[in-house]
């Protein structure tokens, strides 16, 4: 069967003197997804990717890598026509069994780029409308809201019929926004805030803190899990794990036990700031939102950004939890996120935190213990690696 599938643009089809640019590095984070399921011819033309298989592929392995590609809004499976109408209908109705089979009304849409062909739109989706009438006889027309659409492309080399549509991961491709250093934990919010900035093209890295022996190697592993499902998505992760134990146990020991959390965050912010710029990053991403637990306030906020000087996006910020569980379920990564190892930001946590600190407090606690050599410390001992899923 000679099938192949149309990759439909969004977002990136209203793009103006810059759309090239989004094209090229959409086409280069789909030829990457694919790179080791075979042999592909790849054609652009009218906002739409052609991809076609130049051997025996897996083609639902390849829906599946293309489905979490930003960049693409549709994606439809077709087949090859010849540019004359008796091909068109001899090779389109038996191609169109699955997607009909089951359906009770339907529509034909026809599309003419190519506008030296002999039939007009409606002429074509008026005869091909009637031969899948007499093929499938219990189907009815319903031109306004079908429950399945044929569509009947006419493009300069040949024709492509095609029914069912997939839904792409829609957003832009990844790579044309810059690059950003997200906060990653085990919980099941930072996860879908890499996710949300890589659906706006950009390029994610990922920094860990960890605190054995209060948390486990197993802890660890479950955030690598997590940054591997969301490579899937957002591509190759440079992970960086950072040493956490001793400032955690300083902080334990020299700091007031309310602002154990906001100095902690502070010191966090300031160690992923510096992996940031050693990385070229442009700004930190975590996955707060505000007013969800004690460190997440708006208060809490102004004093862990004051000792930022690079923008903290913040894409879950106005979002309730059940809106983020439930992204977090659709990109795979809550049931990883739920199992049961602690993370440092568990540790030490104090029975009654500030939820209203005021930042020269802060300051001012934090100013009791020089925590400069213990932070040039962490970062010289943490270990950086790429994680991808393919």
């Amino acid at each position: 069967m000679n099938e192949m599938l149309l990759l439909k643009y969004g977002e990136i089809a209203l793009k103006g003197q810059n759309k090239k640019t989004f094209e090229d590095i959409l086409l280069k984070n789909i030829k990457r997804r694919l790179k080791k399921l075979g042999s592909f011819e790849y054609n652009r033309a009218q906002s739409t990717v052609y991809i076609k298989p130049l051997e025996e592929v897996d083609i639902d392995l390849v829906l599946e890598r293309l489905s979490k590609v930003f960049g693409i809004a549709k994606i439809c499976k077709a087949i090859i026509c010849e540019k004359d109408y008796e091909n068109i209908s001899k090779t389109a109705v038996p191609y169109l069994e699955d997607a009909l089979f089951g359906a009770k009304t339907f529509k034909v849409e026809a599309k003419r780029s190519d506008k030296s062909f002999p039939m007009k739109s409606p002429e074509l989706q008026r005869e091909l409308g009637g031969d899948i009438l007499s093929a499938y006889p219990h189907l009815k027309v319903d031109v306004h809201n079908p429950e399945v659409t044929v569509t009947v492309e006419i493009r300069e080399e040949n024709a492509f019929v095609h029914a069912l549509k997939i839904d792409g991961a829609g957003g832009i491709p990844v790579g044309t926004s810059g690059k950003a250093m997200l906060l990653l934990s085990g919980g099941i919010d930072s996860p879908v805030a890499g996710y949300m900035m890589s659906k706006r093209g950009v390029i994610v890295d990922a920094v860990h803190f960890e605190a054995p022996p209060y948390t486990s190697e197993r802890a660890r592993m479950k955030v690598e899990k997590l940054a591997k499902i969301m490579s899937e998505y957002c591509g190759a992760i440079n992970f960086h794990c950072v040493p956490f134990t001793r400032i955690q146990e300083v902080i334990k020991e020299e700091c007031p036990e309310e602002l154990f959390t906001i100095i902690m965050r502070r010191i966090m912010m300031e160690i992923a700031q510096r992996i940031a710029k050693s990385e070229e990053a442009n700004c930190l991403v975590t996955g707060e939102s505000i007013g969800q637990v004690a460190s997440q306030t708006m208060y809490a906020m102004v004093c862990t950004d004051a000792v930022c000087s690079m923008p903290v996006f913040r894409p879950l910020i106005g979002m309730d939890k059940t809106e983020i569980v439930e992204i977090s379920r659709k990109i795979n990564t809550y049931e990883t996120s739920i199992e049961p190892y602690e993370d440092c930001c568990t540790v030490f946590t104090p029975r009654h935190p500030k939820t209203r600190p005021q930042l020269e407090d802060v300051e001012k606690a934090q100013a009791a213990y020089d925590f400069e050599s213990l932070i040039r410390e962490s970062i010289e001992g943490t270990k950086s690696y790429i994680i991808k899923s393919f």
